[in-house]
């Protein structure tokens, strides 16, 4: 498989879907511990880059995630826009104008990715947010990556299913960053919005590259 401009824009369609089809469960997510916007806001969002991607093909896989950051950092409302846009933006130049990814690039796209959101969000792992999805994801990837099998799948399915692991692992964490860590113990109980959406958006990946 050849993660090209044409995959990536396979994944942010999926990303559309896959916020679509969960728009009611992040928003019930959300509810517990936030304000209730996340599903709706995500879905908004992606449909927003859908229609971005239809006025203009990008060029390069790092094209197509930098128009993705514009468009959710002007769209999405609440902290996931920055965070996100931020996300999608150092992605977009860790790739830089190249053609085609290959592992070692992909991993070093979702480390930067990673850091993005850490740097804007200021969290750490264990602080119940989406940081929690995406340093276990990025650490997954750089590990596939550096096994020295040459397959982009398996640094993708790498993440993804680190992602979704760390999401779960957000249910009994006490929130410390965020609306969520108004609700002090209460928080626990109820996975983090932000790591769920986190662990789709990586499946998503997997599912254009599949």
């Amino acid at each position: 498989m050849v993660l090209d401009v044409n995959w990536a824009v396979r994944w942010l369609t999926l990303c559309a879907q896959a916020m679509a089809e969960n728009r009611v469960w992040l928003i019930e997510l959300d509810r517990a511990i936030g304000d209730s916007d996340h599903g709706e806001n995500m879905d908004r969002g992606f449909q927003a880059v859908l229609e971005k991607l239809a006025e203009a093909q990008p060029e390069t896989p790092g094209a197509a995630l930098k128009l993705t950051a514009m468009t959710l950092m002007s769209k999405v409302g609440g902290a996931a826009g920055p965070l996100y846009g931020t996300a999608f933006l150092r992605a977009s130049t860790a790739l830089g104008d190249a053609a085609e990814i290959d592992p070692g690039h992909l991993a070093d796209a979702l480390v930067a990715a990673r850091d993005g959101i850490v740097a804007r969000g200021k969290a750490e792992s264990g602080d119940k947010t989406m940081v929690d999805a995406w340093t276990p994801a990025a650490e997954a990837a750089q590990a596939a990556a550096a096994d020295g099998t040459d397959n982009v799948l398996g640094v993708l399915v790498a993440a993804a299913e680190a992602a979704e692991a760390g999401a779960v692992a957000t249910d009994p964490l006490v929130a410390r960053k965020g609306r969520a860590s108004y609700l002090g113990e209460r928080s626990a109980g109820h996975r983090d919005p932000g790591a769920a959406s986190s662990a789709l958006i990586l499946r998503a990946a997997v599912g254009a590259a599949a």
